[in-house]
Parts: C-alpha cells; structure tokens; sequence
C-alpha cells in the first residue's frame, strides 16, 4: 500500500470498523453527531486501522477524542 493508495479491508473488517465507529458516535455529545463529526471519525479510525491499530478500545477512544468538539 502506497501513500496514495487506501487500504483494502475485507466486508467483514469494514462491518467491524462500522461497528467502532457507531459505538464512539454514541460516546459524543448528542449536537456534535453530525455528518461532518462522523466522517472525521470515520477517517480517524480508518487511518489508525490502516496502520495496524486493531484494537477496538483504542479506535474507540481516539475516534472519540477527535470527535468531541465536533468538525472543524
């Protein structure tokens, strides 16, 4: 995998990744769960995925502290 290129996950990695990023939604406060927010969570848990984080606390946690003020 290039810098360029994104990382191929297998259907039932991206279900678990959804799965992480519906728990941190719920851990934010109710006027930060918007689109925006859940994309930039998104993409956090993803990136740190793609890095090789595959523990599902530790996605949590950062795609929670990245999405608690909300989007820029």
């Amino acid at each position: 995998m290039t810098a360029n290129e994104p990382p191929k996950f297998d259907p039932e990695y991206v279900a678990t990744l959804r799965e992480v990023l519906d728990i941190a939604v719920e851990q934010i406060a109710a006027e930060h769960r918007t689109p925006a927010t859940k994309a930039m969570m998104a993409q956090i848990i993803v990136q740190n995925a793609a890095r090789g984080v595959t523990d599902a606390h530790a996605l949590v946690d950062d795609a929670v502290r990245a999405g608690s003020s909300g989007a820029p």
